[in-house]
């Protein structure tokens, strides 16, 4: 926790308002998106999503891929602990929502469903949107599943499995309009989905990374990525790195407070 809001300030000193932007594309996105009044409305129906976890006091035995939880010491958890300490807070779940919400992407691909807090998060930004979100633990892509099917939340296909074996087979022939990285938090994994992904590419695509300054190694994965030439634009929250792929668009990186 000290580690990261070591960051945090170090990310505040360098980061700037839509005064520091001179992008039209960015400056429009920041002060008509990030910089909008929140959506009471769309918060209203996160806490709702979110209670209905927080409610829900069964346990269930959860299987870790990846590096694991740094706040269980055990796999048999309660659900509504899960979504109280590991699930998407409040204020990035508004932020995921609010940018949805302006780019109405239809097609979404989402790796990492767990109890499907996040996967609520961009249903609420655009009901008309279709996901398909991956996740390994079939008891937790349950309690989510029920979470979708209790809210009406149609069009989400959830795929279970380890996600080296689902990804090539969900991005084959598939285009997507964003993508939302929250699978396993290490550097070579977090690479191999961003290659694994990168046929799936329009000139529209929005990407976004979850948990960029999770660790040293998730810091620099986020630093290749931004160099990695197919990337144009970059968008660094703290909370998300956003990256886009327009052509048109200079190569640029903006850290952006909110």
């Amino acid at each position: 926790m000290i580690s990261i809001i070591r960051e945090y300030i170090k990310f505040i000193s360098k980061s700037s308002n839509e005064h520091g932007v001179h992008s039209p594309f960015v400056y429009h996105f920041v002060t008509n998106c990030l910089y909008k009044k929140r959506n009471n409305e769309f918060q209203k129906l996160f806490l709702n999503c979110k209670n209905q976890l927080l409610n829900n006091k069964k346990t269930i035995t959860v299987k870790e891929f990846g590096i694991g939880s740094t706040f269980f010491k055990t796999n048999k958890r309660s659900i509504a602990r899960i979504a109280k300490i590991a699930g998407i807070t409040n204020k990035k779940a508004s932020i995921l929502t609010d940018i949805i919400h302006y780019f109405k992407p239809l097609n979404i691909l989402e790796l990492g469903t767990s109890l499907g807090l996040s996967t609520s998060s961009i249903k609420i930004g655009n009901k008309k949107s279709k996901i398909i979100t991956l996740e390994g633990c079939l008891e937790t892509s349950k309690i989510a599943q029920q979470l979708f099917d209790h809210q009406n939340f149609d069009g989400v296909d959830i795929v279970i499995g380890d996600f080296a074996e689902t990804l090539p087979l969900t991005v084959k022939n598939n285009l997507f309009d964003f993508i939302y990285f929250d699978g396993n938090h290490t550097k070579k994994d977090t690479l191999d989905y961003f290659d694994y992904c990168l046929t799936t590419l329009t000139n529209e695509s929005i990407w976004i990374f979850d948990d960029i300054y999770w660790s040293n190694e998730m810091k620099e994965t986020w630093s290749l990525i931004k160099k990695h030439p197919k990337v144009t634009v970059t968008v660094d929250l703290f909370y998300f790195g956003i990256v886009f792929f327009r052509k048109e668009q200079a190569k640029e990186h903006f850290k952006i407070r909110v």
